[in-house]
């Protein structure tokens, strides 16, 4: 009879990733350089940036009204696979599973190795239950940024309950070593219940 592995309270998966930083756009030159022109008054900052960066800075705020700057920014050719993506969180927190689901997507046909829209994707997928596509988008977000620690334990989440054990422990090591200690200790208890349900199935195997 199978092992039933016990996770933690605190175990619950990482949450979406918004786009940080848009794509480099191409330089517009009647745009101010605010830092060749220190004369540059800083009440014209906001206009001077272009209409991704706009609606990044109300998100950042909790401003809902940045999903209609995403959608200008789209319309624009703006960052489109950016806008997506992050255009995909809101409507995802709205609770508009369908439309953050096409937004997510969508980014990625306009950049399929787009690194936010897979692990997003991932999130989605996790959520709804769907766990070998929400492993496929968190394997390939890997691929795309093997540093970004919380992937990892999204995917050992997905690995355990898949009763994939030692891939498990493999990733949840992963997550603990490009994190701080203290974050580490999050997947403690998670990895010591992992390595104590694989130790069992080995020794059921060997007789």
């Amino acid at each position: 009879m199978g092992q039933i592995l016990k996770f933690p309270v605190q175990a619950s998966k990482f949450g979406y990733k918004r786009v940080k930083k848009g794509c480099k756009a191409a330089e517009n030159p009647n745009q101010l350089h605010l830092f060749t022109q220190p004369s540059a008054q800083i009440l014209n900052f906001a206009s001077e940036l272009g209409r991704f960066e706009q609606a990044l800075m109300l998100d950042e705020r909790g401003d809902l009204s940045a999903a209609e700057l995403y959608l200008k920014a789209i319309e624009e050719q703006d960052c489109v696979a950016d806008a997506y993506c992050n255009l995909g969180i809101i409507e995802s927190k709205r609770g508009n599973t369908t439309k953050a689901f096409d937004c997510f997507t969508t980014s990625l046909k306009h950049d399929p190795r787009h690194f936010e829209a897979h692990y997003n994707l991932g999130n989605m997928y996790f959520d709804v239950n769907d766990l070998r596509l929400a492993q496929i988008h968190y394997e390939m977000a890997v691929e795309m940024d093997p540093s970004f620690p919380n992937v990892y334990f999204n995917l050992a989440l997905v690995q355990a309950i898949n009763n994939d054990l030692g891939a498990a422990v493999s990733s949840l090591n992963k997550y603990q070593e490009l994190v701080s200690e203290a974050e580490g200790r999050i997947a403690g208890e998670l990895l010591d219940n992992l390595k104590k349900s694989l130790a069992a199935t080995q020794k059921t195997r060997g007789g």
